[in-house]
């Protein structure tokens, strides 16, 4: 019979559960807004990939980066780095407007966020996400297909 690891030896926790965590140890409106876009974004994608990068930053993904879930003093920013390419009919897109590629939402305390926009735009960033992973890319040197 074989005796688990110690916990010392095991690698670290999932991303889902180091999320868990950030939500958990936010204790503020920013903890509880932050597992609102994160359930929204579950319902939108059930095959999304929860990821934690960049010091501690929840990344969701599904063929690419969909958005990033940063937390700050006075907002929640909700950075879609493909959102230039994306429709926004309902406007959700608040910060980050200047960029070629990025947009964001930045939900303060308080704020009511349009869930079915939302969804409609994680799916958006996800549709984008799957058409440029379905191009064949080209070689940087020769402009070829590989």
């Amino acid at each position: 019979m074989q005796m688990p690891a110690p916990a010392s030896q095991q690698g670290p926790p999932p991303p889902s559960q180091l999320i868990d965590a950030k939500i958990a140890e936010l204790k503020d409106w920013r903890g509880a807004t932050l597992a609102k876009v994160r359930a929204l974004i579950r319902q939108a994608d059930p095959d999304v990939v929860e990821e934690v990068k960049w010091r501690g930053v929840p990344v969701w993904e599904h063929a690419g980066i969909i958005c990033t879930g940063e937390t700050y003093k006075s907002a929640v920013k909700l950075t879609f780095l493909k959102g230039a390419a994306l429709e926004d009919p309902a406007g959700l897109f608040n910060a980050s407007l200047e960029g070629n590629a990025r947009r964001a939402i930045d939900l303060h305390e308080g704020a009511v966020i349009d869930e079915e926009a939302f969804k409609a735009l994680i799916r958006a960033a996800v549709a984008l996400n799957m058409s440029k992973a379905a191009k064949p890319k080209k070689s940087p040197s020769t402009g070829h297909k590989i």
